[in-house]
């Protein structure tokens, strides 16, 4: 199973998103590929915005050495499941992506078991309690994953 995880510029959630879901799938032993990208090409190679890393660290979860990438026809390809943050992320993804592989493409909070919210709000603008509310909602959001992955295998 590959999995990619993708917002707008690939240095705040996507990144989290990464980290954690990876350190969900580590101790539950699910063996998966794990990436993320951006819609944008605003900060390739660019590492995570430091409130993002500080936000994932305060979970125990290193994400200072990704660094941004931008998503793109071959990534529709290569992985089983797409993740966006948003419903703008996921638009764009489901045009990259083409009918081929559309199906592939879905929001990551569709998985959240603890929040009515669908869509993982950018924090990029905002202060500290943006990242923090991310952060909770990519956790709850790991775990359903995390869930539904183990019920499928």
């Amino acid at each position: 199973m590959r999995i990619l995880f993708v917002c707008l510029g690939n240095i705040c959630r996507s990144p989290m998103a990464e980290g954690i879901f990876r350190a969900e799938a580590e101790k539950r032993n699910l063996h998966v590929e794990i990436d993320s990208a951006g819609t944008s090409a605003w900060h390739v190679d660019e590492a995570p915005d430091p409130r993002a890393v500080s936000a994932a660290a305060s979970a125990g979860v290193d994400i200072s050495h990704l660094r941004g990438r931008q998503a793109n026809a071959a990534d529709m390809a290569d992985f089983d499941l797409v993740l966006a943050m948003d419903q703008d992320n996921l638009h764009s993804l489901k045009r990259l992506a083409g009918p081929r592989h559309a199906h592939k493409v879905r929001l990551f909070l569709d998985f959240a078991r603890h929040h009515e919210e669908r869509e993982v709000p950018d924090p990029y603008y905002g202060g500290e309690e943006g990242f923090a509310h991310v952060l909770a909602l990519l956790r709850d959001a790991a775990q359903g994953l995390a869930d539904h992955l183990q019920e499928r295998s």
